[in-house]
């Protein structure tokens, strides 16, 4: 018995026939074996056609008869793969829908798997328990907050000082140091010589002469000068 008698006289298996049909996995067995062997009906169509052509080609017209009758065959093997070919896109069809199908079932039935799980895992939780577990995790987190800005302020240990007095104390520092560098400073020396007995004309001759030394001579030309008058006027 051929594989497709089988399956149109019902070679299902005893336990599909119990249940009342074949699960979807038999079925698509049975749908990829129609597959297999209408694919290679086609095979054997294709190459009759192509010797029934060969013979036709092959008598031409030596045997008028005998070409139309390779050409008529090859017209019933036409038609036969293009029923095939129709066959096949239908079972291609029912195949990849029946597996649509059967996907969904899968996925609905874990569904259904996970919804009794998630049901059976919230069958211990209190509503009223969640709210209260919420809200102490909210207060500690408050509190932890609180102690986190507690430590990160600033401390005012020992911050409390009279600022009038610390500014007297810096003031006084600043006099010392300016007093420490008075007392480092030298004077110049005071000259030997004594003083001229007329300090105007020196202080204008210090101002006039960039050099001391002409100064000093200038100095001498005038006082000369004044005890040649004083002279005179004695002599008189």
């Amino acid at each position: 018995m051929s594989k497709i008698s089988r399956f149109f006289k019902g070679g299902g298996s005893a336990a599909s026939k119990g249940r009342g049909g074949p699960s979807p996995q038999e079925a698509l067995a049975r749908l990829r074996e129609t597959e297999e062997m209408l694919s290679k009906k086609q095979e054997y169509l294709e190459t009759r056609i192509e010797r029934e052509l060969a013979l036709a080609r092959q008598h031409g017209t030596k045997n008028r008869r005998a070409a139309l009758q390779a050409l008529k065959r090859k017209k019933r093997y036409e038609k036969q793969l293009s029923q095939i070919d129709g066959t096949l896109s239908t079972i291609e069809f029912q195949r990849e829908a029946l597996e649509n199908s059967h996907t969904n079932t899968e996925v609905l039935k874990n569904m259904g798997y996970a919804a009794q799980a998630m049901k059976k895992v919230h069958e211990n939780m209190d509503l009223n328990k969640i709210d209260d577990l919420m809200q102490d995790i909210t207060e500690q987190q408050d509190v932890a907050q609180e102690i986190s800005e507690a430590i990160s302020s600033r401390a005012a240990f020992g911050d409390e000082f009279d600022e009038d007095e610390l500014m007297a104390e810096l003031e006084e520092l600043e006099q010392e140091e300016m007093n420490k560098r008075m007392q480092d400073v030298r004077l110049p020396s005071v000259p030997s010589t004594s003083l001229p007995s007329h300090p105007g004309k020196l202080l204008a001759c210090h101002f006039k002469f960039p050099m001391i030394k002409s100064c000093f001579s200038t100095r001498k030309r005038v006082e000369d000068e004044d005890d040649m008058k004083q002279l005179a006027a004695w002599a008189s």
